[in-house]
């Protein structure tokens, strides 16, 4: 970092810029802001502010349920005219700009001749290679993909991809930024589309549209099917984890390694999405809301009082995403001076 570069305690950026303020940008205000780091934000949609400062209010009010360590003052938020404006001096630009090649390697071209030469630059693309967006900015090698989930401000996962230019210390510094907001590190090893959650993510999003595309499913079925079995399961251990280590992978894939071969699942194929399965989806999708009886709203805010109480649990069991609660908790403590 250059001299001018201010730090305060933890490593943390003083200030960031945020370029977009969709549902990812308004995350990444939250998750920064709640931890003491001042934000400035640009997107010239109408609104755009306004809804980052609603993420903001919500994410506060489950920050206070997640956790009883007091947070830092809070960092500002304010809305930039301009793209230079947004990241002039600061110490790490967060791009989130809508899933656009062409779009976002133009946007980080722009910010990059604005910017500091030492400021850190993480894209939030949910699949594009950091090489085609190292394509156009200026001193590529701060640039790497630092892709989140949403919701941003609860969900600790954050893959950190390199593209062919980016230094190793960009890699650290990112990795020891994100660390210190609470968020948990995972370095892709070599560039690939979609990293490697949305990946997986996507294989099983194929299946289930297959599932109520050949009427096997309702949209509510392949929904309860998830919750109520492998997606609870999956917040403790992942899939290799279950298998008991080498001798216990070996014969795990002994018994159900052949099953593989078998046509359970449409693998890559996608179902044309007609309007009769687009109706039939959303005809399904509206069932499942009225069933429920929660607004989009009330959707946003079970979801998110839910997420608290499983890290929670994570967190009381020392376990998976728990002691990532867990460690930022203890770091928000030296912080404030070992307060309680």
């Amino acid at each position: 970092m250059s001299k001018n570069s201010k730090l305060i305690p933890g490593k943390l950026p003083q200030t960031v810029g945020l370029l977009g303020g969709g549902t990812i940008g308004g995350g990444w205000a939250a998750r920064f802001a709640l931890n003491g780091v001042d934000v400035r934000l640009y997107d010239p949609a109408p609104g755009a502010l306004e809804h980052v400062q609603n993420t903001l209010d919500h994410a506060r009010r489950i920050y206070q349920r997640l956790t009883r360590v007091p947070l830092p003052k809070e960092g500002s938020l304010t809305l930039a005219n301009s793209v230079a404006d947004a990241v002039r001096d600061v110490d790490l630009v967060q791009e989130s700009a809508p899933e656009r090649l062409e779009l976002k390697q133009e946007l980080l071209a722009t910010a990059s001749r604005a910017a500091r030469p030492d400021a850190l630059f993480c894209s939030s693309t949910s699949g594009l290679r950091p090489t085609l967006l190292q394509a156009k900015i200026e001193h590529p090698e701060r640039l790497l993909v630092a892709h989140p989930f949403n919701p941003l401000y609860l969900l600790p996962l954050v893959e950190l991809c390199a593209g062919q230019q980016t230094a190793p210390d960009a890699m650290a510094r990112a990795d020891e930024i994100f660390r210190t907001i609470g968020m948990h590190p995972l370095v892709v090893r070599k560039e690939v589309d979609g990293f490697i959650a949305n990946r997986m993510q996507e294989a099983m999003w194929r299946e289930a549209l297959w599932l109520v595309h050949g009427g096997w499913a309702t949209v509510q079925e392949v929904d309860d099917a998830v919750r109520y079995s492998f997606g609870l399961r999956r917040a403790v251990v992942g899939p290799f984890r279950m298998s008991g280590g080498a001798a216990g992978i070996r014969r795990y894939l002994e018994q159900w390694g052949p099953m593989l071969k078998w046509p359970w699942t449409k693998l890559t194929d996608v179902p044309e999405l007609t309007e009769d399965f687009l109706d039939t989806l959303a005809e399904q999708s509206e069932a499942q809301v009225k069933t429920d009886n929660f607004t989009a709203s009330e959707i946003v805010e079970k979801r998110d009082e839910a997420l608290v109480a499983v890290l929670q649990g994570l967190r009381d069991q020392g376990f998976g995403a728990g002691e990532t609660l867990a460690r930022w908790e203890q770091g928000l403590r030296d912080r404030a001076g070992g307060a309680t």
